[in-house]
């Protein structure tokens, strides 16, 4: 190459294994024109047998540094897609890229797939938890994907984690290919119901009355009645809501003479022209001896709120 002009640099990569190049190789000239002029005499000219190939080389092209921490994951279930193998092997470690999952030319799942650690800890550490367990239904396999040279070796050799703790040693990041935004999206949730707020509390500790009106009264336990509720009686309209005249009522509902305290509420006026109240007697408690048996010694007793001898 020094024919061309003069040579800077050259480097030839090398196996890290064999240490034997790789068949291609860099040249470094001090300018761009020499570059061009090497690329166009130098084109096709043999070297020990075989025609050399010299174009400019380009800095795209070059492949971002990888330790071979690459896993083949098995057996996928058709529904697993590369958003799921994202969710469950990034919690053992950085991913450097997307996982991959083999599909047809329909899309389809072939039902295997790859994802590639930044470090051996991360990918060890995987294999010994995900291989064997269930992932949508089908027990998976994670194990070491093969090397792509096609010799039948897999990732994770000795050779490999070497080179990999003389990079780790002398600072060589790895550099982790950005993630696409679908991979990174976190599963949304359903808003949740506000909790039930309770009526506030007085400076008593009891509740506010006012602020407990939507709450049902408790009920009474199984065998026994209800308490009585005080109802109020609507006041009487007339036509067209107008109130209706004195004495327009019931009859006699204002000659009724008020009950004894104590007793219950008198009985509405019977409509049928017997029966009224004024011939009503409270029994409420006392017990009337059946037929064949006398009254109890001693009478009676009279209701309360009544001497003895109370009569008609």
């Amino acid at each position: 190459m020094v024919q061309a002009g003069p040579v800077v640099n050259v480097h030839l990569p090398k196996d890290r294994v064999t240490q034997s190049h790789q068949g291609f190789g860099f040249v470094e000239f001090n300018g761009e024109v020499d570059a061009d002029y090497a690329a166009k005499i130098m084109n096709g000219i043999r070297l020990y047998g075989k025609a050399l190939r010299v174009n400019k080389a380009s800095a795209d092209k070059q492949k971002p540094l990888e330790i071979g921490a690459e896993l083949f994951i098995g057996n996928l279930d058709p529904m697993v897609d590369e958003k799921v193998l994202y969710d469950t092997f990034s919690r053992f470690g950085t991913l450097i890229a997307a996982p991959k999952i083999a599909r047809d030319d329909n899309g389809l799942s072939k039902g295997y797939g790859f994802v590639s650690y930044s470090s051996f800890e991360a990918s060890d550490d995987a294999i010994n938890n995900m291989n064997g367990q269930y992932l949508m239904n089908k027990d998976i396999s994670v194990q070491y994907a093969y090397k792509k040279d096609g010799k039948g070796e897999r990732h994770g050799d000795e050779a490999e984690r070497m080179l990999a703790a003389q990079a780790k040693k002398h600072n060589v990041t790895i550099e982790s290919q950005p993630m696409p935004p679908g991979l990174l999206q976190q599963p949304t949730t359903a808003p949740q119901a506000p909790p039930a707020v309770a009526p506030p509390a007085l400076a008593t500790g009891a509740f506010d009355p006012a602020m407990a009106a939507g709450i049902p009264p408790p009920r009474p336990p199984v065998g026994f009645a209800p308490p009585p509720v005080a109802h109020r009686p609507p006041p009487p309209f007339g036509i067209n809501g107008a109130p209706l005249p004195p004495g327009a009522g019931r009859a006699n509902a204002h000659n009724l003479p008020p009950p004894p305290s104590g007793l219950p509420a008198r009985p509405p006026p019977s409509q049928a022209g017997y029966g009224s109240p004024a011939d009503f007697h409270p029994t409420s408690g006392f017990r009337v001896p059946p037929p064949g048996f006398g009254p109890p010694p001693g009478g009676i007793p009279p209701p309360p709120g009544f001497a003895p001898g109370y009569s008609r």
